[in-house]
């Protein structure tokens, strides 16, 4: 068993309860982990064997560019897609980032972590 991470995807996206937020948008962040058995790709240096980053990056951009108003549910989509289409995935944690949220003071990031 292994993990496999891609980190530091960041997009310009369309999530938040205020009205604003779904209309000018703002940066975040996602971080995924992705628990499987890495032993067979270990061993054949084949990348059918493992779990491509290009795929979980186009699987993110996808869930990512559908506007919600938390990132709770955009975390659980990204979670829920990345299990049903990554064959090799056992487990996923996805941690998203939302930067300069629209809180009452000063604060850099908010962020959920969604585990399946």
């Amino acid at each position: 068993m292994g993990l496999i991470e891609v980190n530091g995807m960041r997009f310009y996206s369309h999530h938040g309860c205020m009205e604003q937020e779904t209309k000018i948008g703002g940066n975040y962040q996602v971080d995924v982990v992705i628990t499987a058995d890495l032993s067979p790709s270990a061993s054949s240096d084949n990348l059918a064997d493992t779990v491509d980053y290009c795929g979980v990056h186009k699987i993110v951009e996808r869930e990512m560019a559908i506007p919600s108003k938390l990132i709770e549910h955009v975390g659980q989509r990204i979670v829920d897609a990345l299990k049903a289409e990554l064959a090799l995935a056992e487990a996923v944690q996805v941690k998203v980032t939302k930067f300069s949220p629209p809180i009452d003071g000063d604060c850099a990031s908010v962020a959920v972590v969604m585990k399946g």
